[in-house]
């Protein structure tokens, strides 16, 4: 009943930007906490930020300085603002939720199907 899409993927040459939407979705009490991981060909699924209710962020350190986190409550939004991108950055990235459907419900982790960002020449 809940679903997270992601959209914003796309090919980009190195230095360039690009902007990740997720929007949640469905039956939705509340929103805790909110962030994106990437996995790269070969490589383990990482964390790349992740952002509160309240809006206090972290960011993998691969990451900080070039990607921003930010949300819109209001409409059960996540961003990911990425700048100078790298080849190291080429993942498929996954949004994902801290949520409830009731309020007396369990808090659950929710997955978007996951988009992929290409940085290349």
């Amino acid at each position: 009943q809940v679903q997270l899409v992601e959209s914003g993927g796309g090919l980009v040459q190195p230095g360039g930007s690009l902007r990740l939407s997720c929007a949640a979705s469905g039956s939705i009490f509340r929103i805790n906490a909110m962030g994106w991981y990437r996995q790269a060909p070969g490589k383990q699924r990482e964390l790349v930020a992740v952002i509160s209710s309240g809006g206090v962020t972290n960011y993998a350190d691969s990451v900080k300085g070039r990607f921003t986190i930010s949300r819109d409550n209001a409409k059960n939004t996540v961003y990911l603002q990425m700048s100078s991108l790298k080849p190291e950055d080429t993942a498929v990235y996954y949004c994902t939720a801290d949520l409830k459907q009731t309020y007396g419900g369990p808090w659950r982790d929710y997955w978007g199907q996951g988009t992929q960002v290409t940085a290349s020449s």
